[in-house]
């Protein structure tokens, strides 16, 4: 244990007692350190380490603030590990997705509301314009596709299982971006796909909703052997043999 894990740690425990509340202020410099048994230095350190993590948030000339404790900031940081562990675990990455996503499909079936639903709906209908009249526009299409991923994890019913998935959706858009390049009539096939996930989700069946998101996340993960390294991912077309 290090005087910073000691901050950490305070600050935690205070949090948690409720002796300090999101959207508080914490007290000034000099009080906070002599409440912990800390130096200021040390206190300094424990409060960035914290604010990394999205926990604190200093404001300039104006103190330091436990934030609203939203769990998609608090779990931001597990995509950075993600990202630490190399492009050789993108087939990792997406089987996690997939177990997560369809859980969130299965729970967000009873749950999901109407509104809900019409946003997800116009959002499907937006990608069906776009492929009947702009196919190339394949990053407006990712864009969609995860926004419509976001409804459903959001109506689960379920905040830490939303914050994971959000953490992780970033760091599977550069495989769906290439299957989208790459892969003829793909977004086609991933609009379909979509669009059954939605009759699911408006029956409110919970067990075709986990199938349908299962079927569509596997026809991802069944493309990645054939993903390129980073230096091959681009937007140009792809050269033609001599």
């Amino acid at each position: 244990m290090t005087r910073t894990d000691d901050v950490v740690n305070g600050i935690k425990r205070m949090i948690l007692s409720g002796e300090l509340h999101p959207g508080q202020r914490l007290p000034v410099e000099r009080e906070l350190a002599e409440t912990l048994g800390v130096s200021r230095g040390s206190l300094r350190e424990g409060v960035r380490a914290l604010s990394i993590l999205g926990v604190l948030n200093t404001r300039q000339g104006d103190g330091t603030y436990v934030t609203a404790l939203d769990l998609s900031r608090l779990l931001a940081p597990m995509g950075f590990v993600v990202d630490l562990q190399g492009e050789g675990q993108a087939r990792d990455v997406h089987a996690i997705r997939r177990l997560l996503e369809c859980e969130a499909a299965r729970l967000a079936a009873p749950l999901i509301s109407e509104d809900a639903l019409a946003e997800a709906a116009k959002l499907l209908d937006e990608a069906r314009a776009i492929l009947d009249s702009s196919p190339d526009e394949h990053e407006r299409i990712i864009e969609i596709d995860i926004a419509f991923h976001r409804i459903i994890a959001e109506h689960s019913g379920n905040p830490v299982l939303a914050g994971m998935i959000e953490a992780l959706a970033s760091r599977t858009v550069r495989e769906r971006l290439w299957r989208s390049l790459r892969q003829e009539s793909a977004d086609r096939r991933t609009h379909e796909e979509h669009m059954a996930i939605l009759r699911a989700l408006r029956a409110h069946h919970p067990e075709s909703a986990r199938i349908r998101m299962a079927n569509h996340l596997l026809g991802v993960e069944e493309s990645l052997p054939d993903t390129p390294d980073d230096d091959a991912l681009s937007l140009d077309p792809p050269p033609e043999s001599d």
